[in-house]
């Protein structure tokens, strides 16, 4: 069981509510939340201690402090629903820059606990958007479609390196309650299911899960895997009418 967790992303969305499950836990010692955006106060515990960093920035040192965590959950993130043509190329910077890049860096930062013997629990927050194409989101697809290369690569290696501890990849489609999907504040009451879903299976160590996956996404997947021009023409017309991902 966590004890100890690092949540990057923590001050919203489900990040926050990931937090905010693990601090009602006895179990539960610190939950250290490190988001660019303040922790609202109404958020506050105990068990909490919430700084700001910029993923973006050259030095990491600054997550030198949390050596003594067990746990990692990386939940940052952002997309912009556009085509391709109409983003700007500073938005492809960003976009990896916060999106991918981080995710490299602090799963190297923590490796050697990812390595070892003793439990860590690691997760990322990837997306559905980074297994098949998905127009509209062709930035924010490509950059969630290198976190899932990268994570399966790495899982490899920790297999041939003896250990039992995996990167769980978690990889929802549309997400209520959360700022991303177009509410302006987190609402926790939406989230709660998930989070508790995603901590599930970050504590048993899998290395993969996809929300609605038996309702939706196995089928969704199947279809891409048949024919993935025909899907991605789906997808475009499916985006263009609801205005979702």
């Amino acid at each position: 069981m966590i004890k100890k967790i690092l949540v990057i992303g923590g001050a919203n969305g489900i990040g926050l509510a990931i937090s905010q499950e693990l601090v009602h836990r006895d179990g539960t010692e610190k939950v250290y939340i490190v988001d660019k955006a303040p922790l609202a106060k109404e958020f506050y515990h105990s068990k909490i201690e919430a700084f700001q960093f910029d993923l973006t920035a050259e030095d990491y040192s600054f997550f030198d402090r949390f050596d003594d965590i067990d746990a990692l959950m990386i939940t940052a993130g952002f997309g912009k629903l556009a085509l391709f043509k109409d983003v700007s190329e500073q938005h492809i910077i960003d976009s990896f820059n916060v999106n991918t890049l981080p995710v490299l860096r602090l799963v190297k930062r923590f490796y050697e606990k990812l390595e070892g013997k003793e439990d860590f629990y690691c997760g990322i927050m990837v997306s559905i958007a980074g297994w098949l194409s998905s127009p509209f989101f062709a930035v924010y697809g490509a950059t969630k479609a290198a976190l899932k290369i990268f994570i399966e690569s790495v899982n490899v290696e920790l297999v041939k390196a003896g250990t039992s501890n995996r990167i769980l990849n978690v990889s929802p489609g549309s997400i209520k309650g959360t700022g991303f999907n177009g509410s302006k504040t987190t609402d926790l009451s939406q989230l709660q299911t998930l989070a508790r879903e995603i901590l599930e299976h970050l504590e048993a160590k899998n290395d993969v899960f996809i929300p609605l996956y038996e309702e939706v996404y196995k089928n969704v997947l199947q279809r891409y895997h048949d024919d993935f021009r025909k899907e991605g023409l789906h997808s475009y017309d499916y985006k263009q009418n609801t205005k979702r991902k």
